[in-house]
């Protein structure tokens, strides 16, 4: 085998390899976006959630529509901030006894 195809060819596996890690970084470098994007959408969510859910509780305190205790008040953010926050559809519970005794 000649010495000069032979370097050529070495060195075209070189640039093949160069070319795949290159890729892989790029990837890499991809998830890391996304993932940075789909935090700060997160975070903006939640934001929104827990700035909705302080105006519900303040809006039926000041027009006195109910009376909430603290573990009934709990349950309403809970369940508010599930529904504000997740990511599928709702399907709403009627409720037609009581939790309470």
């Amino acid at each position: 085998m000649n010495p000069l195809s032979s370097v050529v060819s070495k060195e075209r596996e070189v640039t093949a390899l160069s070319g795949w890690l290159m890729l892989l970084v790029n990837q890499a470098m991809l998830r890391r976006q996304q993932a940075e994007a789909v935090i700060a959408a997160r975070q903006k969510i939640v934001h929104g959630a827990v700035s909705m859910v302080e105006m519900a509780l303040k809006e039926l305190s000041e027009h006195q529509v109910v009376h909430l205790d603290e573990e009934r008040k709990a349950a309403m953010v809970s369940n508010l901030m599930v529904v504000l926050c997740g990511e599928s559809e709702v399907h709403p519970v009627i409720n037609t006894g009581t939790l309470y005794a």
